[in-house]
């Protein structure tokens, strides 16, 4: 799998991607979502891409204190052939090269492949309470 940016002709497979993986919401205009990050550490939206498809994405982000990830996702027929792993060995070496102390993301409760997922490469649950707060309406 080849490893880059995401650029502009791939949203409608990164969308498809999404869409296959379970983690489309309502209130989160894909469009927008991919609109803002490439107005912000676009070259940290990363896409793998073998034998010509997209087959993993992650948004990777860094604020000065903590770095964060979005939208990790593995095409449901390619799973467990290390594309997880690597785009996220990816995201982690460009974070850490900034000098990023910590990673946060966030799981949804009832995606336990997820939190086994990341389980398995080192990450662990956080005794905090996620809360957020939305300031632009997407729906």
């Amino acid at each position: 799998m080849e490893i880059r940016p995401f650029a502009r002709p791939d949203e409608e497979a990164v969308i498809d991607l999404w869409r296959r993986c379970g983690l489309l919401r309502p209130w989160n205009d894909p469009q927008r979502d991919i609109a803002r990050k490439q107005g912000f550490q676009p070259e940290w939206f990363l896409v793998g891409v073998s034998d010509g498809a997209i087959v993993a994405t992650v948004m990777a982000g860094y604020d000065g204190h903590r770095g964060w990830l979005n939208y990790l996702a593995v095409d449901p027929q390619k799973r467990r052939k290390g594309y997880g792993r690597a785009i996220m060995a990816e995201a982690e070496r460009l974070l850490r090269a900034v000098g990023c102390p910590k990673i946060n993301l966030q799981i949804r409760r009832d995606n336990l492949n997820a939190i086994r997922f990341y389980e398995r490469i080192g990450f662990a649950e956080d005794a905090v309470v996620s809360y957020g707060k939305r300031l632009i309406r997407d729906d």
